[in-house]
């Protein structure tokens, strides 16, 4: 078998539902339509479904979209995504599928990675796949959707979730997040990057929900904490303490802080550990050092703080990590 017999993208399949949001929708494809390889060959295929034959789709806006697979599209897929629905029905009043949904969603292979955007995570839920997981929505459904699904273990602060095989996002945007997300977990942080950087978008963002709740309009003549995240950024590899990143911004520690975690969505101190992540992940991938430099250049100090920071945040080691990713970018 040649090398092009053995090639094979990435299925992902759109579960296209009635009151479909189109921004939600078209965030797949933006993103899993982009990554290639090293021959120019697509790394996903990405096709859209619906849970009736192919034929138009309502959607919440003034128009509908046809659909050109069914939900036998769904048999063959290696991802399947929800996007967000305004008319899920019993899903969404009760938490129970319709016996259509129910069938499509049955054509599902076992192992097959899930994944909801928004308000897509009530069909994932009514489905049974979140029950004892950790999983988000949108921050304005979190306390409904805890309610309605009392199994979930929902945390409304997060931009997504990934628990391996399901993963769910928050709102609208956060779509984009976790599909970047996906793309670096199937190829790494390369790949990812570059298809954000196409998309004009970051590859990562800082914080979580918490920066986009409704809150009163700070006083437009304080101060930010932009310069100081600037400066952090551009000194990883050394000790930071927090009265220095403070300091730039001629802030006591306390009202830095309080404002830091008010524009961010975390503390200081978290945001520095996920930049040195980054960081480290980028080193593991794109060069050879060894593990003591990778780690005193993303700031870890040692190779044994950096591997339980990594653990912490990925779930692997660092070798294990390298292992994996230096190959999928050689692959690609």
């Amino acid at each position: 078998m040649t090398a092009d017999e053995e090639f094979r993208p990435h299925r992902v399949a759109v579960l296209a539902l009635d009151g479909l949001l189109p921004f939600e929708l078209g965030i797949p494809h933006r993103i899993f339509g982009r990554p290639t390889d090293g021959r120019g060959r697509l790394l996903y295929d990405v096709v859209t479904c619906s849970v009736r034959p192919p034929g138009p789709v309502e959607t919440d806006a003034d128009f509908a979209v046809r659909v050109p697979h069914g939900p036998e599209a769904l048999a063959s897929a290696d991802t399947v995504i929800v996007p967000a629905s305004y008319e899920l029905g019993p899903v969404f009043e009760e938490g129970r599928l319709t016996d259509e949904l129910a069938a499509a969603l049955g054509r599902i292979r076992p192992g097959t990675r899930l994944a909801s955007i928004c308000t897509g995570g009530y069909v994932l839920a009514a489905a049974g796949h979140l029950d004892g997981r950790p999983a988000t929505t949108h921050w304005a459904d979190a306390e409904r959707f805890q309610r309605l699904f009392p199994k979930v273990r929902v945390d409304a602060d997060v931009l997504f979730v990934d628990d391996g095989d399901v993963l769910t996002s928050a709102g609208v945007a956060a779509g984009i997040d976790l599909c970047l997300h996906m793309v670096r977990r199937d190829f790494g942080t390369a790949v990812a990057n570059d298809v954000a950087r196409r998309t004009v978008v970051p590859p990562h963002r800082d914080g979580g929900q918490a920066q986009y709740i409704e809150r009163p309009v700070p006083d437009p003549g304080l101060s930010t904490t932009t310069a100081a995240r600037a400066w952090a950024l551009g000194r990883l590899h050394e000790p930071i303490q927090l009265r220095d990143m403070a300091g730039q911004e001629s802030m006591s520690v306390r009202t830095f802080t309080r404002r830091f975690r008010e524009e961010v969505g975390v503390s200081p101190g978290q945001w520095l550990t996920r930049q040195r992540v980054e960081r480290a992940r980028h080193l593991l991938e794109s060069t050879e050092l060894s593990m003591d430099q990778v780690a005193r250049e993303a700031g870890f100090g040692t190779a044994q703080s950096m591997r339980q920071h990594l653990q912490q945040a990925l779930g692997v080691t660092p070798t294990a990590y390298r292992r994996t990713f230096r190959a999928a970018v050689h692959a690609v």
